[in-house]
């Protein structure tokens, strides 16, 4: 059977998320109730009954429909049940019903590239086989020089916290080193983190000063075998103390007993993948799709 291009409102909800749930690449990111809460429209791209689907979120301007990869997602891609799955035939397919795309594939989609606007890229993560001490003695000078600051300075840990704190901190702190963030991508983030806590699937914890003030806090998204660290921030102006460190370092304490992966939502910006590297972790890569067929007039309105 072809691949079928079907709208969410005709989704099998049921049939897709179990696909989702038992597929080789499970990721949390591509449950239907995650994307209803972070895109402003999505489809699905099926394979016969739900044996193999790709969530597709969409755009539109200037009257062109695109793919774009929405905020708070951070892999998408190909979902099978069955591993002889030919991807190129899902990226022919998408490639018919949009003229311009950019989309995450997962760690577990092929990274072979579609063309030459399309990327490899990296991200970070740390096996927890190891002990806690194990993980410790893997953080590297720094991390262990930040780490002695953050005890020296009092600093507290607060499992649960609001979201408020995180999204006031991250809005502060990063928000503005990033462009097109929106009130309505911070709404959309709240809502999420909310619906996440609400199912059991994540938590916040923020690290407080010995003034009581918020100088670090990270929202940390549970899916099966791994956790990861979706959302976090940082003080800028309050940097002295290790804060950040002591949040990772925390945060792997914790869940060093109960999860096989930490993800630490990963970047190939040389300097974020550095840092995360210093706590021991590993670089994988997946593929970042990227297809520009708008009519020449309209390509510079995506680059």
């Amino acid at each position: 059977m072809p691949i079928k291009y079907i709208h969410r409102e005709h989704l099998d909800e049921e049939k897709y998320n179990q696909c989702i749930d038992t597929s080789i690449q499970s990721k949390i990111y591509a449950f239907s109730w995650y994307l209803d809460t972070v895109c402003d429209q999505w489809a699905v791209l099926v394979l016969n009954d739900y044996e193999a689907v790709m969530p597709v979120p969409w755009r539109k301007k200037y009257g062109f429909k695109y793919v774009h990869q929405p905020l708070w997602v951070l892999q998408l891609g190909i979902f099978s049940r069955i591993e002889s799955i030919n991807e190129q035939e899902f990226i022919k397919k998408l490639s018919s019903c949009f003229k311009f795309i950019e989309l995450r594939f997962n760690i577990e989609n092929s990274i072979q590239k579609i063309n030459s606007l399309s990327s490899i890229n990296e991200f970070q993560y740390l096996h927890l086989e190891d002990s806690y001490e194990i993980l410790l003695n893997k953080f590297n000078r720094n991390r262990k020089r930040e780490l002695k600051k953050a005890i020296q300075a009092n600093l507290r840990t607060l499992w649960g916290d609001q979201p408020e704190k995180l999204i006031a901190l991250f809005e502060k702190n990063i928000g503005g080193r990033i462009n097109k963030i929106s009130k309505e991508d911070y709404r959309k983030l709240k809502a999420l983190i909310k619906l996440i806590i609400s199912k059991g699937l994540g938590e916040v914890l923020t690290i407080y000063d010995h003034e009581e003030r918020p100088v670090a806090s990270g929202f940390f998204l549970f899916h099966k075998h791994k956790v990861t660290e979706l959302v976090c921030a940082t003080d800028l102006k309050n940097r002295h103390n290790g804060a950040n460190t002591f949040l990772i370092d925390r945060a792997l304490f914790k869940y060093q007993n109960s999860f096989e992966i930490f993800d630490f939502g990963g970047s190939s910006m040389k300097s974020i993948a550095k840092y995360y590297k210093s706590f021991g972790a590993g670089t994988y890569q997946y593929l970042f799709l990227k297809v520009n067929r708008l009519p020449f007039i309209l390509r510079l309105f995506k680059s």
